[in-house]
């Protein structure tokens, strides 16, 4: 890669924003070296380090950090008018970069990417799954999906589900063997599938509610683990009580594979929504994909 101020610029914004030299370069088609190359020139040239490098991670210094922050966004714009250039007249191109929680892909996402996909070929979704808190302006994205109660109250929402419940479930060999709890306190008799919260690293106290009094469980248990999936198997199979979004147990329990216990304490929350930031400049493709998820949501309500 020959080295010009605009070519390492957007080298290292897609380093800041991957937070590793070996995805970027994925991204970019060069070779690592190339690319740790041209990164170090621009700080060269700068006169500062942008990034704290390890064998193991890539940070951002602070100087870093304001210049992802201030040129991300121009320079994305100023790639995707020239993606735009090329399109055929009206034709949507370009790059949406989103992130997700594990909980909204099956139920929430994948109805949307099916029919955007369709509808806009020439678009290209990056879709991070990740259920730590993400600062999606300093990390370059689009937009998020999260939980209400989670979204900072400057940002655009968009509902893109009902309010649903967090419910504990069990199966039926786990229940048999080891009884059905009551009330929330009864959880720290049972073993329970713990989840680990990605941005501190500590177990999650399940959060029980009945009218306006609330449990947080600190429950244990055999299994420590974030990949839902892996949940879901681990508490069909008898292992432990699982604490589960509830839209994606449905098949489970219809199966009977999984029963609900401690329903009256099953806690509501809000719903999924959609959020990018007030004051953001939005590009044609994640305004399509804006139309596209809202035209979907409406049409499950």
């Amino acid at each position: 890669m020959a080295f010009t101020p605009l070519n390492a610029l957007n080298a290292f914004l897609v380093v800041g924003r991957r937070r590793s030299f070996a995805a970027a370069a994925n991204e970019l088609g060069i070779s690592p070296s190339a690319l740790s190359q041209s990164v170090r020139q621009l700080e060269a040239r700068l006169g500062v380090p942008l990034l704290t490098r390890t064998t193991r991670s890539v940070a951002l210094t602070d100087a870093g950090q304001r210049l992802l922050e201030q040129a991300g966004p121009s320079v994305e714009h100023a790639l995707e008018a020239l993606r735009t250039a090329t399109a055929s007249a009206g034709e949507v191109t370009g790059r949406v970069r989103l992130s997700v929680p594990t909980i909204a892909v099956t139920t929430v996402v994948t109805p949307i990417l099916v029919r955007f996909a369709e509808r806009y070929p020439r678009v290209e979704v990056e879709l991070r799954v990740e259920d730590r808190f993400v600062d999606i302006v300093a990390e370059g994205l689009d937009a998020g999906i999260r939980p209400y109660e989670s979204i900072e109250r400057d940002m655009v929402q968009v509902r893109l589900s009902k309010p649903y419940r967090f419910v504990v479930v069990g199966a039926p060999a786990y229940l048999k063997r080891r009884g059905i709890p009551q009330r929330p306190e009864d959880l720290l008799e049972h073993d329970c599938l713990n989840i680990l919260m990605p941005s501190s690293g500590v177990r999650y106290a399940w959060e029980l509610e009945r009218g306006k009094k609330t449990w947080r469980i600190p429950v244990r248990g055999p299994l420590l683990c974030l990949n839902e999936p892996t949940l879901i198997s681990m508490a069909e199979a008898g292992l432990a009580l699982m604490y589960a979004f509830e839209p994606t147990v449905v098949p489970h329990l219809k199966r009977g594979t999984l029963r609900l216990v401690l329903e009256p304490y099953a806690a509501r929350v809000d719903g999924l929504f959609l959020y990018f930031p007030s004051r953001a400049q939005v590009s044609p493709a994640f305004r399509a994909f804006l139309d596209v998820a809202r035209e979907v949501t409406a049409e499950r309500s």
